[in-house]
């Protein structure tokens, strides 16, 4: 008996929190590349939910990937500067993909009518949403069962992922190809107690994501400038060739 009503006690906070968030909390996800599956509560990404990316926009491509892949619409709104051909390295089907590069003052309007009829939005805010704006959208998106990429930060979001310690490798001393970026992805979220770190190849050397396979402390000291500072002093001066 105790435990049938402990049972009952679970089911019935769990209709509530459903109720409030308008959404269930075990719904299935859209994937999300492996290499990013564990930076996200459920493995992918949620329907209904909001996630704040900062920082590199090939994170965001990133997680765009997949969801494209498995044949779901994604549109971009407000980011011109997006490489074609660098988010199709990483993975994104452009032929599932709305480019809306220049949305203007509208740009949380333009979100919203994607929202209506696309699973997968990513935007960057021109300006700060304002509280009914923000809740209308947020709405949409429940109502549609849509997700919403914010390139920036984001209230009441399901995750927030920030990149630090970024690194481009394949420089010598001042002469070389640059071949792939490593980087720190930190993933915090309400549904997790701390937060979580991976060290990533974002792009790796064939322009996909890869994980690399080594304790964050041995990454955590990542240098900035391209270039080579491990031996100390001054970093080399580049030299462009070819």
């Amino acid at each position: 008996m105790p435990q049938q009503a402990e049972r009952a006690e679970i089911a019935q906070l769990r209709a509530q929190l459903e109720r409030v968030q308008g959404r269930k909390i075990d719904a299935p996800v859209l994937p999300v590349h492996p290499a990013l599956s564990d930076l996200l509560p459920g493995g992918g990404l949620r329907p209904g939910a909001v996630y704040s990316v900062s920082g590199a926009m090939s994170l965001l491509l990133g997680l765009i990937a997949g969801p494209s892949q498995e044949g779901s619409w994604c549109g971009m709104v407000g980011m011109p500067e997006v490489g074609i051909e660098a988010a199709e390295r990483l993975g994104v089907d452009l032929g599932r993909v709305v480019l809306v590069p220049r949305p203007g003052i509208r740009w949380i309007a333009v979100a919203a009518t994607l929202a209506e009829v696309l699973p997968v939005v990513a935007v960057r805010p021109l300006s700060r949403a304002g509280n009914a704006d923000a809740s209308r959208l947020m709405a949409r998106l429940r109502d549609r069962n849509g997700v919403l990429l914010v390139q920036g930060p984001w209230p009441q979001a399901e995750a927030t992922l920030d990149v630090a310690g970024a690194s481009w490798e394949g420089l010598g001393r001042g002469h070389g190809y640059l071949s792939g970026r490593s980087l720190t992805v930190t993933s915090s979220s309400r549904r997790w107690p701390t937060p979580r770190r991976r060290r990533l190849l974002l792009p790796a050397g064939d322009g996909s994501v890869a994980q690399i396979n080594e304790p964050l402390t041995a990454a955590w000291g990542a240098r900035d400038e391209i270039g080579d500072t491990r031996a100390g002093g001054e970093p080399p001066r580049i030299r462009a060739v070819g």
